[in-house]
């Protein structure tokens, strides 16, 4: 159980997701031609200007894409909802099309949006899936970093359990506090995923000291566990899971570690055949987070994300479709 939120488990606890609101455009390229044209290195992620991704739009138009609501915490929220969890999703958008549409796409999949509006256009990232599924993101963030701690208050988190928080956040330093402060008033357990290993590297003692005093649950890729501790990652997990009741540290084709109560859980991946791991990380801890609010052993919580994780990168995108859901809660009750 997690001791900072008294070791409340919630049979049916909802979910509060904040992170940046993305649109995700998911085009397939067919050679590479467009990555060298913009001058965007291969499975990359590059920040960019609003000019830039109308420009590259301009360039991928007769190309096969398709759109849904994204982000990082969005994914995981997504995911959570679509195992009939109840969830909702803050953060920023702008007036416009792409707000309508981000906005219209969580109630549609029974999200509860808490979407404030911002001065900026609404974000977009535009992925360029490479004929071998390598993805590039062109990420424009517009009015999704608008989001600030003057637009928190008490009453957003009252009707939550949980609240998933994603690293990319971390850079507000400010908002991150002010988010945790108020979720742990009311008594909310915390997940972190940290998302990015230079978002990481640049944020580190801030982010050690808000991980130590109010995260119970930390998500790590290899990557960033070692930007995180400086470690490998069984050892970097011993590091992480001092500060936190809950460390995971996911290891790509070899599966994740997971540490709770001094115990390590080795976790398997599922055999699947990718071509897209878009939301692989993004689904493992919806897959996890699910299965900590039903009160599942920590091994089958890593063991459901595994799932999770290894269904979505056999489709594009981070957002799987109706029949594949059913397909994926089979596959849970079998574990």
């Amino acid at each position: 159980m997690l001791k900072k939120t008294n070791s409340r488990i919630f049979p049916t606890a909802k979910v509060l997701g904040m992170g940046n609101a993305l649109v995700d455009i998911m085009v397939q390229l067919e050679n590479d031609s467009i990555l060298k044209n913009f001058s965007l290195p291969k499975g990359s992620m590059q920040l960019v200007d609003n000019n830039f991704i109308i420009k590259i739009s301009d360039n991928t138009s007769g190309l096969k894409k398709q759109q849904s609501s994204g982000g990082s915490a969005a994914n995981t929220i997504h995911g959570l909802a679509n195992l009939g969890i109840k969830t909702g999703f803050l953060g920023k958008v702008g007036n416009d099309d792409f707000g309508k549409f981000f906005s219209n796409d969580l109630e549609n999949n029974n999200i509860k949006p808490s979407l404030l509006i911002g001065k900026s256009e609404t974000g977009r990232a535009k992925g360029l899936v490479s004929p071998d599924f390598e993805r590039t993101f062109a990420t424009f963030l517009g009015a999704a970093i608008e989001l600030n701690a003057n637009d928190l208050s008490l009453e957003i988190f009252k009707e939550y359990d949980y609240l998933h928080i994603e690293g990319y956040l971390v850079q507000n330093h400010e908002l991150l506090k002010k988010a945790v402060l108020l979720a742990k008033k009311n008594n909310l357990i915390i997940s972190l995923d940290l998302a990015s290993y230079n978002v990481v590297e640049e944020n580190l003692e801030f982010l050690k000291s808000v991980i130590s005093e109010y995260v119970d649950i930390v998500f790590a890729n290899e990557e960033e566990a070692k930007a995180f501790t400086g470690k490998e990652p069984k050892d970097a997990l011993n590091e992480i899971a001092k500060i936190c009741e809950i460390a995971i540290v996911k290891i790509g084709e070899n599966g994740s570690l997971i540490k709770h109560k001094n115990k390590i859980y080795e976790i398997g991946i599922l055999n699947a055949k990718c071509i897209d791991t878009t939301g692989a990380g993004d689904l493992y801890a919806a897959g996890f987070l699910y299965g900590l609010i039903n009160n599942f052993s920590i091994e089958k919580c890593g063991k459901i994300g595994s799932v999770l994780s290894g269904k979505v990168i056999e489709v594009i995108g981070s957002k799987m479709k109706k029949d594949i859901w059913v397909e994926t809660m089979e596959m849970i009750n079998n574990i």
